[in-house]
């Protein structure tokens, strides 16, 4: 099976990546499931990388559908050390405009009906998440991203992942203006979570396409908004991964983010207690520190 080192989960707007060469696609099956369709592999810049579509191509897949924990393993299983995730966003800032991109720091989570952790039936794991993006792709990503004249892209800031689908209240809206969070989405959480418990780097390029509903002077989100300023914005995000899979590092040990240990002191439960068959289920996972 075809392996690559960086992985791209795309969203809205974005379902196959352009100028990439030696395309293969790979149907996988995980213990939690197909994922939300064929990856695609194949070479961008001459580096290998790996494409899912998150909501399947033809947008099937409403955000609570979404089988991250497939996602995420089925990445994993193909050899993928670094995820980049393309979400569409919107702007809870008047700094932060429609057709901008930025790159968050935070996370703010308001789901509530979503699986957020792989480990279950005896194997509890407690993973540090108080950086929940990857700071050093998120740095190459920022880097990759001011190689661009035309875009304006922000550095840092939380997202605020809600359930969906639909759009939020004015007043859902409001708060979390007050309480200081700068954008909002349905696609980050769970699939950051995921992400941190398989070791992998995760980090976000989020694509802004409309101020919400908070914004008295702008007309409330809508599809047909969203869709024409994803156009813009899917265009820019394929310039920047074109770019970001030159900077990536071959070998992992340059990063100093720590992800690739993240569960190294995670694992809670007495090794001699943990059921042969959850090792088993797991060994993707867990293995070297089992």
């Amino acid at each position: 099976m075809p392996q690559a080192t960086i992985g791209v989960i795309g969203g809205s707007g974005l379902y196959r990546m352009e100028h990439m060469t030696e395309v293969e696609e790979v149907k996988i099956s995980t213990p939690f499931g197909d994922p939300s369709d064929v990856i695609t592999i194949g070479k961008v810049n001459g580096v290998s990388m790996a494409f899912l579509p998150r909501h399947g191509r033809g947008h099937r897949l409403n955000p609570t559908e979404i089988p991250v924990r497939a996602n995420i393993w089925a990445l994993k299983s193909l050899g993928v050390e670094y995820v980049i995730s393309v979400s569409a966003v919107g702007s809870l800032r008047e700094d932060y405009a429609p057709r901008d991109l930025v790159i968050p720091d935070q996370l703010f989570d308001r789901t509530k009906s979503r699986v957020n952790s792989f480990f279950e039936g005896g194997l509890v794991v407690h993973a540090t998440f108080a950086e929940p993006f990857c700071p050093h792709l998120s740095k190459l990503l920022l880097e990759s991203a001011r190689e661009l004249k035309d875009v304006t892209v922000h550095a840092g800031g939380t997202y605020v992942c809600m359930e969906g689908p639909l759009f939020s209240t004015k007043a859902e809206s409001n708060t979390y203006r007050k309480l200081g969070m700068d954008i909002i989405g349905m696609t980050a959480l769970p699939e950051a979570k995921l992400a941190r418990e398989a070791e992998l780097c995760y980090a976000t390029v989020a694509c802004v396409t409309d101020y919400d509903c908070w914004h008295e002077a702008e007309e409330s989100v809508t599809v047909e908004m969203v869709v024409q300023n994803l156009a813009a914005n899917v265009k820019n995000a394929q310039r920047i991964l074109q770019n970001v899979a030159q900077r990536i590092p071959a070998d992992r040990a340059q990063a100093t983010c720590g992800c690739s240990e993240a569960l190294a002191t995670a694992i809670m439960t007495d090794r001699s207690a943990i059921p042969a068959e959850v090792k088993e289920k797991y060994s993707l996972l867990v293995k070297k520190y089992l």
